[in-house]
């Protein structure tokens, strides 16, 4: 059941500015609700005669002028109808194509409020096609996600959430959940005779799998997170080793500060790219070291931190300079620094324009993934991003299914998987039924949740309030 209060909300009729706020060609103004078309009729006018939109076909143009009150010429307009059912919110709704004018944009939109409508807020289109039934929460939420996408990986998870995979299999987990459920109260409302309606083995097996399905889920959100916001990739190493040379040629612009001066990089610097589609967010750091200054200190300290969030780590060392011992002791470090054991480290060995052949010392680093390169010359710079190319695909390959991407489902799906196990545990014990349904009735709760099947005004609001006010 939907909450009243958004409920109520649908027999009124909102107005809203769909493009983005600023001077343009063009700008889109769209309305939706009950009085919709009535309002256009009023200010409308196409070949010197006024139209009907009540009676227009749906998913037709219309060409003509609007007019203010007092019949002064505001612009020459496109309005597009899409009658209900068959539009994004499930009602009426027309879309003012206008001058992209700031004065003729404010115009219109006082002109649509005097006439009866009133300003949509935050994401109160799509919120009325949840209520309406036209989409699901998560798909909700994916329209949220595809507008913000920015490469084509981030926009490619976003299309097939917003498609309906990810709900597809929620609502098949929950379904097969909701039956075993039904046979448990069907078992309470006959407890004194002691029959079983639903057979324990096969409870145990569906939950089992349930398990393994959520789990994955789970696994898939740090990378599908990654993945929508940009990938951080940390760039650390000793001062004067070359980074902020490598971060400027990544980036194709001089972002950092490159000096010989040891300690001129005292702050993290970041940028994002794409390549080959996917949204890498690099993050140049303060040189690894001892230090008495107070601001390199602190930089220092923050590389720590970026190389704790670093899905992928750059360690760059000079090939003039360093040894094999220390850089494999710099390697352990690193990883008990970043406390992920499945953080992916690319040794960049950088200078080799200094030298005549690799020392032999180093064919002790064939084991890593090592990229031998001359910052200075820009060589080799496309084996990096080879390699970052391929670490990506190899971690995609491990999800080949839906990956969830949302902080709010990673947090219901987590719910909903204690109670899972509850329920597994709950029967190795032989609890009762009513405790074994609690805990279903509660994971099929959170399951809910996820695509709106169960859900709150306080979920609604937070949700689309951070939707822009023409979705």
């Amino acid at each position: 059941m939907k909450p009243s209060k958004h409920k109520a909300v649908l027999n009124d009729t909102i107005c809203a500015i769909s493009t983005p706020f600023g001077n343009g060609a063009i700008a889109i103004i769209r309305l939706s609700g009950p009085e919709t078309f009535a309002i256009c009729n009023t200010i409308f006018v196409q070949n010197k005669e006024t139209i009907d939109f009540n009676n227009t076909l749906s998913h037709t143009l219309h060409y003509g002028k609007l007019f203010m009150e007092d019949q002064v010429l505001l612009d020459e307009v496109v309005i597009g109808i899409f009658r209900n059912p068959h539009s994004y919110t499930g009602e009426d709704i027309a879309e003012i194509s206008c001058h992209g004018s700031i004065y003729i944009q404010e115009q219109l939109m006082q002109l649509l409020i005097r006439k009866g409508a009133r300003a949509a807020k935050p994401g109160e289109f799509t919120l009325r096609a949840f209520l309406n039934g036209k989409m699901d929460l998560a798909q909700a939420e994916a329209v949220a996600d595809l507008i913000a996408s920015e490469s084509s990986s981030a926009h490619k998870l976003a299309i097939s959430q917003v498609k309906g995979g990810f709900s597809k299999d929620i609502r098949q987990l929950r379904t097969e959940l909701l039956e075993f459920s039904s046979l448990l109260e069907l078992e309470l409302d006959f407890s004194e005779e002691e029959v079983e309606f639903a057979n324990r083995e096969k409870l145990t097996a569906l939950l089992t799998r349930i398990r393994i399905k959520i789990d994955y889920l789970l696994a898939s959100y740090s990378f599908g997170n990654v993945l929508k916001r940009g990938i951080p990739v940390t760039i650390i190493g000793k001062p004067n080793v070359g980074k902020s040379t490598l971060l400027n040629i990544l980036l194709n612009e001089d972002k950092a500060i490159v000096s010989e001066i040891p300690g001129t990089t005292r702050d993290t610097i970041e940028d994002k790219i794409i390549i080959n589609g996917i949204c890498f967010r690099f993050i140049d750091t303060a040189g690894l070291r001892e230090t008495t200054d107070k601001i390199e200190t602190m930089g220092v300290e923050r590389t720590y931190e970026k190389i704790n969030e670093a899905s992928i780590i750059l360690y760059m060392f000079d090939l003039t300079e360093s040894n094999v011992n220390d850089i494999k002791n710099s390697l352990q470090e690193i990883k008990k620094l970043s406390g992920n054991e499945e953080v992916k480290i690319i040794l960049i060995a950088n200078k080799i324009d200094l030298l005549v052949e690799t020392p032999k010392s180093f064919k002790e680093l064939s084991n890593f993934d090592t990229v031998y390169i001359s910052a200075k010359r820009k060589e080799n710079i496309h084996l990096i991003t080879e390699k970052l190319i391929k670490t990506v695909k190899e971690t995609n390959m491990q999800f080949d299914g839906n990956i969830v991407t949302n902080a709010r489902h990673y947090d219901v799906l987590t719910k909903s998987l204690q109670e899972i196990d509850e329920t597994l545990n709950g029967m190795k014990q032989q609890q009762s039924n009513d405790l074994l349904a609690i805990n279903i009735r509660s994971a099929l709760h959170y399951l809910g949740e996820i695509t709106g099947d169960i859900t709150t005004e306080d979920i609604l609001d937070q949700i689309f309030g951070k939707f822009c006010i023409g979705k």
